[in-house]
């Protein structure tokens, strides 16, 4: 089992003419495997901050990353093995996958490069990710991002992401860029996913519904500070912060928004 955790992390920028903004203020709690998390909150109050220093693309002003009880080796080869046990899908399917380079390209650049299969064997596996994310190899294997639907590339992202066999996924609003009839879609298989890896996974919304949904626990945060932090039905069915309720109040009813459609099956072609 892996544990991540962030203990009293801030997060500081400098702005030309107008000195630090705090992004972050004395952030903490622990992701475990098989557990989900959503971190919850409008544009702007630190998540995606959040997301960027678990996978060490930008560096917290103060507290700690811990992985297993260890700090986050800041450089060199273990800094590589603990991106490929922490790894990230990003918010923007149409950008985070390179319009030049072939499905298989994508895939097999982190096989080869964190050595997870053979030479001999990297074919199959690439193959046998694409069917974990719902997706036909013979049909897609060959053909460029911008060849396939907006559903389809973030199924790739997540095939990329999993190729390294990582313990915990940080998910970035990965839905945010998708067409509504397709999200549920995506959400049902990073929960499969979820289940029968027995991964960690950070859910990074800012919707109330599919957070309740989709998560054990709910964290809000709000101008990067945590305002809210427990389980997702009582945060959402009993929340103490004002803020919490106002985001509540504004989303859709969940019950209603998830009717009949909670065991829907992921398509292939979305």
């Amino acid at each position: 089992m892996a544990t991540l955790e962030l203990a009293h992390v801030g997060k500081r920028y400098r702005v030309r003419g107008a000195g630090d903004l705090l992004a972050l203020d004395d952030v903490s709690f622990t992701l475990t495997s098989g557990q989900t998390i959503a971190l919850v909150g409008q544009s702007g109050s630190g998540k995606s901050t959040i997301a960027k220093i678990l996978t060490q693309l930008e560096r917290a002003s103060s507290g700690q990353i811990l992985l297993d009880g260890a700090p986050v080796p800041r450089r060199g080869r273990a800094l590589r093995r603990y991106r490929q046990q922490v790894r990230m899908v990003f918010q923007d399917p149409f950008a985070s996958l390179n319009p030049y380079h072939t499905i298989r390209h994508h895939i097999e650049r982190p096989l080869r490069l964190d050595h997870v299969a053979p030479q001999d064997e990297v074919e199959q596996e690439v193959r046998r990710l694409l069917e974990r994310v719902h997706l036909v190899p013979d049909a897609t294997i060959d053909r460029r991002p911008h060849e396939l639907s907006g559903g389809q590339r973030q199924r790739v992202a997540i095939a990329r992401a999993l190729a390294s066999r990582p313990s915990l996924l940080i998910a970035d609003e990965p839905v945010s860029m998708l067409d509504v009839s397709i999200r549920l879609g995506v959400l049902n298989l990073l929960a499969e996913l979820q289940r029968e890896a027995d991964l960690g996974v950070l859910y990074i919304t800012h919707d109330l519904a599919t957070a309740r949904h989709f998560s054990d626990e709910i964290i809000v945060l709000h101008h990067g500070k945590v305002v809210e932090h427990g389980p997702s039905d009582e945060v959402i069915l009993r929340p103490r912060h004002e803020y919490t309720r106002a985001l509540r109040d504004a989303s859709p009813d969940p019950d209603k928004h998830f009717a009949g459609s909670a065991t829907t099956t992921p398509s292939a072609r979305s």
